[in-house]
C-alpha cells in the first residue's frame, strides 16, 4: 500500500512539472522569437517478481511498475509568425538558423531574436542586441558600424551593406545552425549555447534573412489550453489514487483496534 502512495505521488509531482512548462509557454506568448516547450513522460523502473514454482520466463515474471518519470523537455524550433516593423536593424530568419552573439563574458551564444541596435562606445559603434551582446559576423568578429553611416540594407543572404557617402561597406552576418537543435542549452534572454548533444555549428545555408521584420513567439494558445486541460485531469486522477491509497491504509490500521 505504501508503494501505491509513492506511485500516485510521482504522478502529482510530474504533472506539476508539466503544468510549470505550460505556464512558461503561455507567459512568453508575446516574447519575440520564443520557442515553446513540451514535457514528455516515460514509465519508471519495474520490479520483477518471480512466481514460485515457475520457470524464469515472461509468463512467470510478475513485473510491477513504480509510476512515471520525465523523459525530457522538447523545444519546438519551428519558425513563428513575422511582424513588420519600421526599424532598419530589425531582422528575422526564415527557416532554420540562428544569429551569433558574444555575451558579456565573452562566450558565444545563439538567438533567433533579431531586434538589434547600435551601441556607441569609446572604440567605435557596434551592432548589439537588447542585452548589449555583440552581434558577430560570419568570421566570428564583432560587427562594427562605420562612422557617419547613412543607410543600412540587409539582403536575404544576411549581407549587411552600410552606405557612407558614395562608399559602401559590406559584412556578412554569422548565421549558423546545428544538426540536433533539441540538444541546444537554453541560457536565458532568448539565447542558446552549443552542447555535445547539439553537435558543432554549421553554416545555415538555407536561412533567409528578412529586414524590417521580427519573428514572434511560436506558442499556440489553443494547443497550450488543450495540454492544460489534459494535465488537470491527470493531476485529479493521481490525486484520487493518492486519496484512495491513504484511506485503505487508514482502514488497515484501524483493524488492529
Amino acid at each position: 500500500m505504501y508503494e501505491a502512495l509513492m506511485i500516485a505521488a510521482t504522478g502529482l509531482q510530474n504533472q506539476q512539472r508539466r503544468l510549470d512548462t505550460i505556464s512558461n509557454n503561455v507567459a512568453n506568448v508575446n516574447t519575440v522569437a520564443f520557442k515553446n516547450s513540451r514535457l514528455d513522460f516515460k514509465d519508471a523502473l519495474y520490479t520483477a517478481g518471480i512466481v514460485p514454482g515457475k520457470a524464469r520466463t515472461p509468463e512467470g515474471n510478475q513485473q510491477k511498475g513504480h509510476g512515471l518519470m520525465v523523459a525530457g523537455i522538447t523545444k519546438d524550433y519551428s519558425t513563428g509568425t513575422f511582424q513588420q516593423t519600421d526599424r532598419k536593424l530589425d531582422m528575422a530568419i526564415e527557416g532554420e538558423g540562428f544569429f551569433t552573439l558574444e555575451n558579456q563574458d565573452g562566450e558565444i551564444v545563439y538567438t533567433r531574436n533579431g531586434c538589434f541596435s547600435i551601441s556607441v562606445e569609446d572604440d567605435g559603434a557596434w551592432l548589439v542586441n537588447a542585452d548589449g551582446f555583440y552581434v558577430q559576423d560570419a568570421g566570428g568578429a564583432r560587427i562594427n558600424i562605420p562612422e557617419l553611416a547613412e543607410d543600412v540594407e540587409i539582403d536575404v543572404n544576411g549581407l549587411i551593406k552600410f552606405t557612407v557617402g558614395d562608399e559602401e561597406t559590406t559584412v556578412a552576418l554569422g548565421l549558423f545552425t546545428f544538426r540536433n537543435l533539441t540538444g541546444l542549452m537554453s541560457t536565458g534572454n532568448g539565447t542558446y549555447s552549443e552542447s555535445e548533444a547539439s553537435g558543432e555549428r554549421v553554416a545555415a545555408e538555407d536561412a533567409v534573412v528578412r529586414q524590417n521584420v521580427i519573428e514572434l513567439s511560436n506558442v499556440k494558445l489553443a494547443d497550450e489550453m488543450t495540454r492544460l486541460i489534459r494535465t488537470q485531469r491527470a493531476f485529479q486522477l493521481s490525486s484520487r489514487a493518492l486519496t484512495t491509497a491513504d484511506e485503505m491504509e487508514g482502514i488497515a490500521n484501524n483493524m488492529k483496534r
